[in-house]
């Protein structure tokens, strides 16, 4: 108990040395936390991004249409398959989808299109399709009217208020045509979909293809994204083997690539982080050591044994640590909160570049409290390492060297 008390006193014996020690450590704490909350964050807003694109969280089909993408290959949406669906745990919502292509001709001009039949109001909870309006209104569900991408558009010379004309084959081999006034233009996320994209309330895509009542797929969105594989295992095991439940890491694996790709090259800047963080730290022990070799020396002089004092050094060192530690967490809570609130946000071509795609041209932090706590953990187990190289000065002190000025 009087080594705590000794200690503590000493630590404070000498405030500036302490203060400055215990500063290394505490803006250590606080960089690591910015960069590690500032990479998740993003990686969490281009999910976002990449999800509100077209795919959701989560989506369900037929057994086999993923790999055959037909009108035959559809389901009946029944309101009790939906029901069985938003039972489960983590589904905030669903919206029925029904999917096909065709050509799309306005004059003399005829482009492929992929159409996409939609509940408005429901879509637009999954996938913001409302946000990706750039002229005109948003869809009603009784509207005999469509949505065409911006790209799309372009090519077909076409605006709001516009007529286009739809030729494709329906369901179970039907002839599926259709004439539509063009209600609103959208801007989508990815450049392929911004090209041949055309959206339609659902019961007008059920009307023109003659598949009354059916869907190609269910979007879900999700409460919480990390629990992403463990409610499509729950719904797998719900739905059974007559569907097939996919996750948009499935659906989009080269987005999943790309982030792992990026995740393992933050780990190389992390060690780098951790590797000036270890400068730093050790620089203000070694100006410690250096400044209290003269006490030390004296102390073994008369009579101290060295395993106390250095079982002294150490809970010195564990109580600088822990202070710097949790004043760093403390700190950096508002800043990140604050970075989460008004993100880094970029402007110039390099946010045209990302509006370009989809992606909002912002850099937030992420709040998640692991971020916090790993990171005041891992550089707390820093400090204490590097608080062994006292205990290595110690051992190796003569104390009458030590002692000469």
């Amino acid at each position: 108990m009087w080594l705590i008390k000794m200690a503590w006193k000493n630590i404070w014996r000498n405030r500036n040395r302490t203060v400055i020690t215990m500063s290394s450590i505490f803006f250590a704490v606080i960089l690591s936390v910015l960069t590690m909350s500032l990479q998740w964050g993003a990686f969490d807003n281009l999910v976002k991004n990449v999800v509100s694109f077209y795919t959701g969280y989560i989506q369900v089909h037929k057994a086999g249409y993923w790999d055959e993408q037909i009108l035959d290959n559809s389901f009946e949406a029944e309101d009790t398959l939906g029901k069985r669906i938003l039972a489960n745990e983590n589904i905030s919502g669903i919206s029925p989808r029904l999917e096909s292509f065709a050509l799309v001709s306005a004059g003399d001009i005829t482009k492929g299109c992929l159409i996409m039949g939609v509940d408005p109001e429901r879509e637009d909870k999954v996938t913001r399709l409302k946000e990706k309006l750039t002229r005109g209104d948003y869809l009603e569900a009784d509207d005999n009217a469509v949505l065409v991408a911006e790209g799309l558009a372009q090519k077909l010379k076409l605006g709001v208020s516009d007529t286009i004309v739809l030729i494709s084959q329906g369901y179970h081999g039907a002839t599926a045509a259709g004439k539509y006034g063009i209600k609103g233009i959208a801007r989508f996320g990815s450049p392929d979909l911004n090209e041949r994209m055309l959206v339609m309330p659902l019961g007008l895509a059920q009307d023109m293809f003659s598949a009354y009542g059916m869907a190609t797929t269910y979007v879900l969105s999700i409460d919480d994204p990390k629990e992403l594989q463990s409610t499509v295992a729950r719904i797998r095991s719900v739905l059974g083997n007559n569907y097939e439940v996919m996750s948009w890491e499935d659906i989009m694996p080269d987005i999943k690539q790309h982030i792992k790709r990026d995740t393992n090259n933050m780990k190389y800047i992390s060690g780098i982080l951790y590797m000036l963080i270890c400068f730093g730290i050790f620089g203000t022990l070694l100006m410690m050591m250096v400044e209290r070799k003269f006490e030390m020396g004296m102390l073994v002089a008369i009579g101290m044994k060295k395993s106390k004092l250095i079982f002294l050094s150490l809970l010195e060192s564990v109580f600088t640590v822990v202070i710097g530690c949790t004043l760093g967490i403390a700190a950096s809570i508002p800043i990140v909160y604050y970075f989460s609130k008004r993100p880094i946000r970029f402007g110039g071509s390099t946010a045209e570049a990302f509006s370009r795609f989809g992606f909002e041209p912002i850099f937030p932090t992420s709040t998640d409290a692991f971020i916090f706590i790993n990171q005041g953990i891992i550089v707390f187990v820093i400090g204490l390492v590097l608080s062994l190289y006292p205990t290595y000065v110690i051992i190796r002190l003569n104390p009458i060297a030590a002692m000469k000025r």
